[in-house]
């Protein structure tokens, strides 16, 4: 037994068919959780779990194919991950949507809304079902995947800085609401990542190294830089942490 040691918990994590969402998942599972994946598209998500299930064992991940735009898609995916592993112990709020790179000035309505509905109201929609359980139990740990973009004015992220920043708030309401109960709250903000989802800011060379010249580490980070950090504060390490955002990001908020 490590401090790190999932074995015998569950783990929901949305947006887990790629990028940190299924670093996550993978990491998670490789320290002993049942790993609930899930996406938009089913078959997608199928894939994904019998790939995890080839690498550490049968009956370690299912898929669950949700949309987060939709709360009857979110209940679906509490209910059939109690019916599938008959408990959720860890709740990665990981998937987003940012379907606007530009000016806030030049944003339509329908598209700021997606943005704050899907990156901050399906957050609260999921957690409000999941939570219940962890009360019962009086033990969880939910996880909003964040970002730095949420510490920092952007001129062409700004809708998204702001739907991450408000994860940061919601995760230190509901820390206070629900650490009574042994249930902890936190953040990952991380930085610049590797992933399809921020191709924008690192697949031009010159972007990317406008993005990464004032970072220490001067380089962008990948997905698995991230999972580390779910696995800590969904386990035993990180009993005490609650409320918080961590910052995961080659240290370029410090520069």
């Amino acid at each position: 037994m490590t401090l790190f040691d999932m074995t015998g918990k569950v783990a929901v994590i949305t947006g887990s068919t790629r990028g940190i969402g299924r670093a996550i998942a993978e990491r998670m599972a490789e320290h002993g959780a049942k790993v609930v994946i899930s996406s938009r598209k089913a078959d997608v998500c199928v894939q994904v779990a019998k790939e995890i299930n080839d690498k550490f064992g049968q009956a370690t991940a299912v898929a669950i194919a949700a949309n987060i735009s939709s709360k009857d898609d979110l209940q679906n995916l509490v209910d059939e991950s109690n019916r599938a592993f008959g408990k959720i112990d860890a709740l990665v709020c990981n998937a987003a949507s940012n379907p606007y790179y530009g000016p806030l000035g030049a944003i339509s309505d329908d598209q700021f809304r997606k943005i704050l509905d899907n990156n901050i109201v399906a957050n609260n929609w999921l957690i409000n079902m999941v939570v219940p359980q962890m009360i019962e139990r009086r033990d969880g740990s939910i996880i909003i995947v964040s970002s730095v973009g949420g510490l920092k004015g952007s001129t062409v992220l700004g809708a998204y800085s702001i739907s991450k920043a408000a994860d940061m708030q919601l995760a230190r309401n509901l820390a206070c609401e629900y650490g009574k109960h042994n249930v902890r709250v936190n953040c990952i903000a991380p930085g610049l990542i590797k992933t399809d989802f921020a191709k924008a800011l690192w697949d031009n060379p010159d972007t990317l190294k406008a993005s990464t010249a004032r970072s220490p580490l001067l380089r962008i980070g990948t997905p698995d830089e991230i999972a580390g950090a779910a696995v800590f504060m969904a386990s035993k390490a990180g009993d005490f942490m609650t409320g918080q955002t961590l910052v995961i990001d080659g240290g370029a908020t410090i520069s």
